[in-house]
Parts: C-alpha cells; sequence; structure tokens
C-alpha cells in the first residue's frame, strides 16, 4: 500500500555508506564468475513490467511517495504513485489528451513528451511553451500523434527528472513494422541518488571533480616516464593541466553517487523480463539517465538494432552498443539455449551497473560480468592527432594544441569531412575569446561516425557507432539547406559552467528559423566531455562525413573533439527549447530557445 504523500523532497546530509550502498545495489554480482544459473530470493526477483497504461485519455498525478532503493527511505517525485511512472501506450494517428495534476506542495511541475512531434503549448517546458503547473492544479495535453516508436516523457521543472519523473512511451504503428518480433519489454534506465537533487548541482559547482576518485598519480607519472620518456610525459601532463582536467574525467557524476536502475530497480532487484526459447524478443531501450552513458550488452545474444530514437533503420546486428542520456534504440534478441541472459549495462566510466535478466521464469539469474577496465581519455579524443590514431595511448606527439591556452591550430586533424564537404579549418567564435566561462577549445574537424567511442574501441565486441545507423527511408524533405548555423558547445569544468559559444541561456538570444525553411546545424564540441543534444519539436537529421542525409533522430551524441552536422527541416511554428540533455548541464547554462516564426 502506497503511504501517504510528504510534501517534499527534504534535503539530506549525504548518500549511504559505500559499503552499505554497493551491497544493497548488488555490487557484489559483479564478482560472479562461476558458469550455470544462480537461484535469487522470490523478493529479489520481479518479473513484472512498470504498469502501463493505454487508451487515448489519461490522468496522471504527479506527487512525492517514499521510496528505499539503497537502504535509506528518501522521498521520489512520482506519477501516479510510480517510479519509474507509468508506460503510456498509444497509437499512431490517435488524438491523446493527458490531463496531468501537481500534487506536489509548494512547487510548480510539468511534463515534455521527449521527441513526440506537437504544437508548442503542448511541448511541456515551464516558460517557453506554457507556464507550468502550478501546485494544485492540472494541466490538459492534447495532441495529434504523427509517429510510431519509442520515446519517453519527464519533467522539464527544476531537477524533478533526476528525484524520479520520468516514463516510457510506446507509439503503435498504424502499419505492421518492418520486422518481426514474439514478445517486448521496455528497458529503462536511470540514475537515482539520496541527495537532494539540488543539493548534487550546488555540489558539482563548488566541487566537480568530487566523484573523480581516478587521478593519476605520482607513480602513474614514472610508469609514464619509463614509457614514454620525460618530454612527453611533461607534455602531457601540461596539456592536461591547462584543460584543469585529468583522463579519467569521463562523467561529472558516477556510481560513487549515484545507484544505476534498471525499470526503476537497482541491481540486486534484478528486473526480469521472460522468454519462451526460440522467441523473437523486442526490447525496447531507453536512457531516462540525468548524466548518465550506459554501455549496454547481454553476454551470449546477439542484438539487432532496428530503430533509433523511435525512427526504423537498416537492421544492424551488435554485442554492445552506448545510449546516450535521453536516446532510445529498440533491438531484437533471440535467447535460446540457456534459461537465463544478464542485462548488462554498465556507465561509461566503469563505476557501476544497472542489471537485470531475461528469463525463462522469474527467480533466475546468469552470471554478471565484472565491469571492464576504466578508461582513459587521450589527446586524441581531445581533437589533437588523427583519429586513426584514437588506440595509441596518449599520442601526444604530433598533436596540435586544441586547448584554448594553446591557439586552436584548425587543421585537418580527422582527415575526414566537417559533415558537408571537405574538411575545414575551424573558426572559434568571437564570444569564446577571454570569456572567463570557457576554459578549452578543441580544433575537431570530423565527425568521427565510425568511432565506438572510449572505453569500447578494440575490446572484442562489435559494438554500435553512429555510421552503422542508416534509416529505412530517404531524406523526407529533400531539400537541400538553404543556409547553415554553427553553434560550439562550451564549459570551464572548474565552474562548472556550459553553455553554447561561449554563452549561457540566460543571456543567449533565440535562434531564429523561418517557417517552412530547411537548415543545417553544425555542431562543434570545445569541451571535454560527451553532450546529448536535442531540439524539441523538429527532427534531427544527421548527416553522413559526405554531407548526405543518413539517420532520423531526435537527440545527437556529440563526444568530445567532434564537429557534426545535421539537418533541421523548421516545420513547427513556436518557440523551442534546445538543450543539452545531461541535466545538470543544460541548468548550468547549455540551452537556447529556438523560435520559429512565419517569414516577414
Amino acid at each position: 500500500m502506497t503511504r501517504p504523500l510528504r510534501p517534499s523532497i527534504p534535503s539530506v546530509s549525504g548518500p549511504a555508506s559505500p559499503g552499505r550502498r554497493r551491497f544493497v545495489q548488488g555490487m557484489a554480482f559483479a564478482g560472479l564468475a562461476s558458469s550455470g544459473l544462480l537461484r535469487l530470493p522470490a523478493h529479489a526477483a520481479n518479473a513484472a513490467a512498470p504498469v502501463e497504461l493505454r487508451g487515448s485519455a489519461f490522468d496522471l498525478a504527479i506527487g512525492a511517495s517514499p521510496v528505499n532503493i539503497t537502504g535509506r527511505e528518501r522521498q521520489a517525485i512520482t506519477v501516479n504513485g510510480s517510479l519509474p511512472a507509468p508506460i503510456l501506450r498509444w497509437r499512431e494517428g490517435d488524438t491523446v489528451s493527458v490531463r496531468v495534476a501537481n500534487r506536489l506542495a509548494g512547487v510548480p511541475t510539468s511534463v515534455h513528451w521527449h521527441g513526440i512531434l506537437l504544437p508548442a503549448n503542448m511541448d511541456g517546458v515551464p516558460g517557453m511553451s506554457f507556464d507550468g503547473i502550478a501546485p494544485g492544479e492540472s494541466w490538459l495535453y492534447r495532441f495529434t500523434l504523427k509517429q510510431s516508436g519509442t520515446y519517453w516523457y519527464h519533467s522539464h521543472s527544476l531537477f524533478q527528472e533526476q528525484a524520479g519523473l520520468y516514463g516510457a512511451i510506446i507509439v503503435d504503428p498504424l502499419q505492421p513494422p518492418p520486422y518481426h518480433y514474439d514478445r517486448e519489454h521496455v528497458l529503462l534506465l536511470s540514475d537515482w541518488t539520496d541527495l537532494e537533487p539540488a543539493a548534487l548541482f550546488r555540489r558539482l559547482k563548488k566541487a566537480p571533480s568530487f566523484d573523480n576518485h581516478y587521478k593519476r598519480t605520482a607513480g602513474d607519472f614514472l610508469r609514464d616516464v619509463r614509457e614514454d620518456g620525460w618530454r612527453a610525459t611533461l607534455a602531457d601532463r601540461g596539456m592536461w593541466g591547462r584543460m584543469r582536467m585529468t583522463p579519467s574525467d569521463l562523467s561529472d557524476v558516477n556510481g560513487h553517487t549515484y545507484t544505476y536502475l534498471l525499470n526503476g530497480l537497482p541491481p540486486a532487484g534484478n528486473w526480469t523480463g521472460l522468454f519462451r526459447p526460440g522467441e523473437k524478443v523486442l526490447l525496447r531501450l531507453i536512457n531516462a539517465g540525468a548524466m548518465t552513458y550506459f554501455d549496454v550488452r547481454i553476454p551470449g545474444l546477439k542484438m539487432t538494432v532496428v530503430a533509433a530514437d523511435g525512427q526504423y533503420v537498416h537492421p544492424v546486428t551488435v554485442d554492445e552498443l552506448r545510449i546516450g542520456a535521453a536516446e532510445t534504440y529498440d533491438v531484437i534478441v533471440e535467447p535460446a539455449g540457456q534459461d537465463a541472459y544478464t542485462i548488462f549495462a554498465q556507465d561509461m566510466g566503469r563505476t557501476g551497473f544497472a542489471r537485470g535478466t531475461l528469463a525463462v521464469q522469474p527467480g533466475l539469474a546468469a552470471p554478471v560480468p565484472a565491469p571492464d577496465p576504466r578508461p582513459l581519455l587521450t589527446m586524441q579524443d581531445m581533437a589533437h592527432g588523427d583519429h586513426g590514431s584514437h588506440d595509441a595511448g596518449k599520442g601526444m606527439e604530433g598533436g596540435c594544441g586544441a586547448m584554448m591556452a594553446e591557439g586552436g591550430c584548425g587543421a585537418a586533424m580527422h582527415g575526414a569531412h566537417a559533415g558537408h564537404g571537405a574538411a575545414k579549418p575551424v573558426v572559434h567564435p568571437a564570444s569564446e575569446a577571454g570569456n572567463p566561462l570557457v576554459d578549452m577549445q578543441s580544433s575537431p574537424t570530423g565527425p568521427r561516425l565510425d568511432d565506438p567511442g572510449v572505453g569500447l574501441r578494440g575490446n572484442g565486441r562489435r559494438v554500435l557507432t553512429y555510421a552503422d545507423l542508416r534509416s529505412l527511408f530517404d531524406d523526407p524533405d529533400g531539400r537541400e539547406p538553404g543556409r547553415e548555423v554553427e553553434l560550439h558547445l562550451t564549459g570551464h569544468m572548474e565552474k562548472f559552467a556550459w553553455s553554447f559559444n561561449g554563452i549561457p541561456f540566460a543571456s543567449a538570444e533565440p535562434l531564429r528559423l523561418n517557417y517552412g525553411e530547411r537548415l543545417r546545424v553544425v555542431l562543434v564540441n570545445d569541451t571535454m566531455m560527451h553532450h546529448p543534444i536535442h531540439l524539441h519539436g523538429l527532427w534531427s537529421d544527421l548527416e553522413d562525413g559526405d554531407g548526405a542525409f543518413q539517420v532520423r533522430k531526435h537527440t545527437i551524441d556529440m563526444p568530445p573533439g567532434t564537429r557534426r552536422s545535421y539537418r533541421v527541416r523548421a516545420d513547427a511554428l513556436g518557440r523551442w527549447a534546445y538543450h543539452c540533455h545531461l541535466l545538470y548541464h543544460m541548468e548550468g547554462g547549455m540551452m537556447r530557445e529556438v523560435r520559429v516564426e512565419e517569414r516577414a
């Protein structure tokens, strides 16, 4: 029975002790190396999916509910008392009505339908498309579905998404999909913290490297001197020092703060999805993490990717895939030959994992693999040196100074196209020069779409890359872009400040688009972090290295040291949010308003 709702999410002094928290999360499973099946106690196995609501009319109540994920009771923001929020199952072509009631005490709320095409006043971004939902009030969302596929929804109010306000959306197609499957499961990944999310943001502003427990030591320095010599080692340390960063800075928040969840359960909860041997099982992967990239694999099974961000792609079979925050992938697996398989989703920095099971009956578990070795960034990842030398260790020789302190070189370092035609020098916007909110500049000229990413290169597994993704349809617009907009992703690590072109959201003018135009957006990642970039209301049609249409997405991953381009058709009037989908990066300033307006 659900306890009475409490008025708000209280501040807490800190997370549970690492020892206790790791036990509760099920970290002990990582050391399992024995073969065969483990039979878990009944309370540790859950064969049920999250609650699913079907139809065209829905009532959702946003409130606060107690949860216990790490061994300590905390308050979560829930929908109809559920964490995660219920799965909403819609049908293409239907007009859906969703009445959202705010039962939180003293704070407004909102719901954004991520990736769904709808009128701007239904998009759910307070201060941009509507005023938000005041305490005790409700808001009726109503729109007609123009698409099908796997999507998700979440709050766009402060840090409520981190506190639990997120859920899956499935839009069933009018026409049968171009593949067959016998059953399906939603796999919704997320990250949970016992800290009040606002307190976590304050900590990031004061101590952005709090979770980086793997800084290099004097022993590492001496080892590098032996392997690479004094000159190369000192040059390497100097470059990292000027960037105010270390090679282990893969993520701002990791498993030292987060517990990683699969369908709302920690690893020890062992969420379980059932199958019959020989069935084709469709898995709908959704990354609802606030700050986490997950590397997903199912040891013993191949995954055939059939859709990305809700849109069909030419099938591609892989062993593993990286799913950025806010992305979705549909994959088909064919379990046979054993009774249980582990769903293993480790974070990019290898500090923790989410875990579940596919099994023929509840209560079974397969061995959980040990996390991969901790990866380290190289100067090639920062747009130093050749694209082809990513696996060459530090690779400092021949680097051409990607930091602002050294002056961007602008050479064609990756030997690849800039995303549309021949590679060309990077020209940084004047707003970056002398900017106290910009402490780094890189000079990437290539999209690196065929790069699996740090920690995944050469791991012996077939890893999905963006280069593998090809939409089943041609460019739906067909026109060449009439103009081009280039934006640089910028930041300052020590200040935990993030922006486009060095200008944070509060100081930025809207990006104005003419209704009906086709334009090219070029993104240049000047920072040393990944950024999943999401444009509300409009599709982002990613281009390949030759500037041709490749794949339609709603969220574009931008690894460090990359320059990627995509086409946008401005076919939806109104004010739209455009931002990094790492929640604390968005709150830290990496957001713009996009206005689609009728031509004057």
